[in-house]
């Protein structure tokens, strides 16, 4: 897959990733409010749910070092950390794939 296919399908994957958790966040604070608390204990609620919880934050956490370490043609890493802790990593991660390619592309014209 080429620079151009590849940019897009990031783009696409940071909509879906934007999309699909807001559809479940939306049906548990419409049934539970806008409380944290609230939404803590639901992401807590069973092993199973704080095994993923535990594999999101491990791996949010994770993306955060790697965009903080990188040197370059690199997005700079705050509207990432944003995008992590106010969607999701499902959306912050294909967001900035698609943003340093976008950069990538540009020095490539440009050079």
């Amino acid at each position: 897959m080429d620079n151009s296919n590849l940019k897009n399908v990031y783009l696409l994957l940071a909509i879906v990733g934007a999309v699909v958790p807001y559809f479940f966040f939306l049906q548990h604070f419409d049934a539970s409010g806008y409380a944290i608390s609230a939404f803590l204990a639901a992401v807590f609620a069973t092993p199973a749910a704080s095994g993923f919880t535990a594999d999101l934050l491990i791996t949010s956490f994770v993306f955060w070092l790697y965009m903080f370490s990188q040197k370059g043609p690199s997005p700079g890493p705050w509207l990432f950390v944003a995008l992590n802790l106010l969607i999701g990593l499902s959306c912050a991660l294909p967001a900035y794939l698609f943003w340093r390619e976008r950069r990538r592309g540009q020095e490539t014209r440009q050079a």
